[in-house]
């Protein structure tokens, strides 16, 4: 192992540029503290790191927070500069470690870390034991090489680990917003009536509820406020804007394969008659995945993932008992609501006939100038509603999100678990800590359960959207809890034997249960199910009974639906249009192929580069002669809507493709890559929104090859046998970010051929696997 993981590559051009100056002296100018290597040793005597093949970490340790040392050790390790990194935007310190361009985040991180700092006597003591634990395994390996941060020393504290589970408010649900705002060049209308409100403009939407003449007697806004115009508050659009980029770049939550699969089958549907499990995931492969298996004897015993940089995050996985998956199903977790300013007194505004004040908080950020540092600091806004995001056109704009500030989304995992049967996992989810996702679960009991899991509020007024506020003045017209867990839509042993879920609304869960959109408040979604749900219900919805190795087999189905809907129109229109040679040489390409993207399959390369530029530039109403129905939800949309322009797009297609040096009769394969380290072998997979239940999506090299860069990455099969559960996993882009590591590139040529690796879950299968052991600091064994 290196002395120096703070200096190995790092996907982002910009850290990339300027890790040689990730030095401890910027860290140590806020938090001067060191901690000695002696002072740790007990907690690294107290845990055992076992490495099985592929590098995947074991933990054994006495207690808890030995375990979470050891955790921060190895991801330390494996992503040494990452979780720095981290940590250090936790404690609202990038730009004092990376210069200025990095101080757009900073200023909301601060309040996160203040939040986590004034919370975390309130969470139980295991938790912090965790978070402890956690910090101090960071510690004790910077501790251990001290050459990577230029012979100083950081220390993290248990905060710092915790601020990055706070609950933030969604930047680019604000963003969203204030975007509209920007565009709509008219701003609000002339405040009319209502005691000087407008009743509803372009931005707002007036409250329903409530006595309308309630401020009779005070003077129209329009008029006193030219007398006493009310200061707005600093305008924040850019630190939400940054913060909105983050967002991005974590998750890449606005590209459309972002998402994931998961399923769970009953007994009846298996052919052991255990319970079956599948989470597949797809995001950025440098979206910080982390394989590992933490042990407490009698206390926890927990195989999943981890994100890099805590020892929570979005978790998945299973102990002996139960397991569950994570997929994002993006709810409305937050209203926007505008606010009118008191005419007469600056920075108040009008609410339940009174003037209340605005809070302010200074928040003061240092920065990186030079040899030296700077500072910058902000005025952000608060009401007892919620954060102020903007003020323009007589309005104050703040967001009311549900669980801002919450603190306890760790404490919440950590009892999800250490959870022994469906009781207690779902007692641990009421707590409803964690504000989103779909939970799909499975246990030892024959148990499979579903949860559509939202904190979402129980509004007094029609739902906005992302553009337009609610006109509010009273508190009768916001709201003020949330649904309760037990009211979300959920599924507990349905018919069929199946849950499956592919990012698209609860609806369609089980199809012989379907649920009714009436039966849910209005904020809740639509229905919808997408060709990519499509495919994995056809995958997972029959009456025959799958092994685990079925099931792995099925996950890596090759079929593109969307192929299936309109590829048989598409030839029919190239042979009525009498097209040239070439263009009636690529129908018979089309026909012959078996409309899959397997490694070797021939057509595909030209039906997707076709489809993609036809959903792209045909109008989504004229895309299919028939389009999504909730009355036929699994054979829509089919059809070509618009035959002419598929047969333009098709004739630039095969133009583009031969500019490219592409033949239209490539082998996917021959095109599409997985690229990492010395690996460089064909794959097949194709993105979410042809229909692929194997997502993957691919940039362009500099030789006209695609490669692998987002979609399927780690991806888990458990069942729920006996006397302990049996499991396959892999993670595509490797254990380690590290390119000197031998478990950078190991998983990549097994991924690209459709293949899982066994999961050492129990002492003996770790036993028969081990490479290495060694505790935290030690050589291994």
């Amino acid at each position: 192992m290196p002395d120096s993981p703070l200096r190995m590559p790092d996907s982002s051009l910009l850290v990339r540029a300027r890790v040689a100056r990730v030095t401890a002296l910027a860290v140590v100018a806020s938090c001067a503290a060191t901690v000695s290597s002696s002072a740790q040793q007990p907690l690294a005597e107290q845990a055992e790191i076992r490495r099985t093949p592929f590098g995947v970490p074991h933990i054994l340790a006495e207690n808890l927070r030995a375990a979470a040392f050891a955790l921060g050790y190895v991801q330390m390790e494996d992503y040494g500069g990452r979780v720095v990194r981290g940590l250090i935007r936790a404690r609202g310190e990038m730009a004092r470690t990376f210069g200025p361009d990095s101080i757009g985040t900073d200023f909301h991180f601060r309040q996160s870390l203040a939040r986590a700092r004034e919370t975390y006597h309130w969470l139980d003591s295991d938790t912090r034991e965790v978070y402890e634990g956690f910090a101090t395994g960071v510690n004790h390996f910077v501790s251990l090489h001290p050459d990577a941060f230029d012979h100083y020393v950081p220390r993290f504290t248990g905060h710092d680990v915790a601020a990055r589970g706070i609950v933030r408010n969604r930047a680019n649900r604000i963003t969203r917003f204030l975007d509209a705002l920007e565009a709509r060049t008219d701003s609000m209308a002339t405040p009319q009536d209502r005691g000087g409100r407008a009743a509803g403009s372009r931005f707002t939407r007036t409250a329903p509820a409530g006595d309308r003449a309630r401020r009779a007697g005070v003077a129209a806004f329009g008029h006193a406020a030219a007398a006493n115009p009310t200061p707005a508050p600093s305008d924040t659009r850019d630190l939400w804007r940054a913060m909105a980029a983050l967002e991005e770049a974590e998750e890449g939550r606005a590209h459309p394969d972002v998402g994931s699969n998961a399923w769970a089958l009953a007994p009846d549907r298996t052919t052991t008659g255990n319970a079956i499990l599948l989470r597949n995931p797809h995001l950025s492969w440098d979206a910080g995945y982390y394989e590992a298996h933490v042990t407490v004897p009698g206390v926890l015993n927990f195989y999943g993932d981890f994100r890099i940089g805590g020892p929570f995050g979005i978790i998945g996985g299973f102990n002996e008992r139960l397991g569950w998956a994570t997929t994002n199903n993006n709810p409305d977790l937050e209203e926007i609501y505008a606010l009118e300013p008191d005419p007469h007194r600056t920075n108040h505004y009008l609410f339940d006939g009174g003037s209340i004040p605005l809070e302010r908080e200074e928040i003061t950020v240092e920065f990186k100038n030079g040899e030296g540092f700077g500072t910058q600091t902000r005025d952000l806004w608060r009401t007892p509603l919620g954060a102020v995001i903007h003020q323009e056109g007589g309005r104050i704009f703040v967001i009311r999100a549900a669980r801002e500030g919450e603190y306890r989304v760790g404490q919440q995992f950590l009892r999800m678990m250490r959870a022994g049967d469906l009781a207690e996992w779902k007692e641990a989810m009421a707590a409803q800590a964690r504000t989103s996702s779909n939970l799909t679960y499975a246990d030892a009991d024959g148990n499979i359960f579903y949860v559509w899991n939202a904190a979402t509020p129980v509004i007094p007024h029609p739902p906005t959207g992302d553009t337009l506020a609610t006109d509010v003045g009273r508190s009768d017209e916001v709201w003020t809890r949330i649904v309760p867990f037990a009211e979300l839509p959920q599924f507990l042993n349905p018919p069929g034997g199946y849950l499956h879920n592919e990012n698209d609304p609860f609806h369609f869960t089980n199809l012989g249960g379907v649920m009714d959109p009436a039966d849910f408040p209005p904020n809740f979604p639509e229905p919808r199910l997408g060709l990519r749900s499509q495919h994995g219900l056809a995958l997972v919805s029959g009456d025959d009974r799958l092994s685990l190795e079925e099931v792995v087999r099925r996950k890596h189905s090759m079929g593109m639906l969307l192929a299936d809907r309109l590829k048989d129109d598409l030839i029919e229109a190239l042979r009525a249009a009498r097209s040239d040679a070439d263009v009636q040489e690529a129908a018979d390409i089309l026909a012959s192929w078996d409309n899959t993207v397997a490694r070797e399959s021939r057509g595909g390369v030209l039906f997707a580069a076709w489809a993609q530029s036809y959903l792209t530039d045909v109008d989504t109403d004229s895309l299919f002669a028939v389009p999504w129905s909730v009355d036929e939800p699994t054979a829509t949309p089919r059809g070509l809507g618009s035959p002419v322009a598929a047969l333009e797009i098709f004739e630039r297609t095969l133009t583009e493709l031969e500019e490219l040096g592409i033949s239209p009769a490539a082998a996917w394969g021959d095109v599409h890559r997985v690229r990492r380290g010395d690996v460089d072998v064909p794959v097949g997979g194709c993105g979410g929104s042809l229909g692929c239940f194997r997502v993957l999506s691919f940039e362009e090299d500099e030789d006209g090859k695609r490669r692998a860069v987002r979609g399927d990455g780690w991806v888990l099969a458990v069942e729920f046998s006996e006397p302990a559960p049996r499991a396959y996993s892999v993670l595509a882009y490797g254990q380690s970010d590290r390119e000197d590591s031998p478990h950078f590139d190991d998983q990549a040529a097994m991924f690209a051929d459709n293949r899982m690796k066994p999961v050492a879950f129990t002492e003996d299968d770790i036993a028969a696997g081990l490479v290495r052991s060694y505790r935290p600091g030690e050589e291994a064994r």
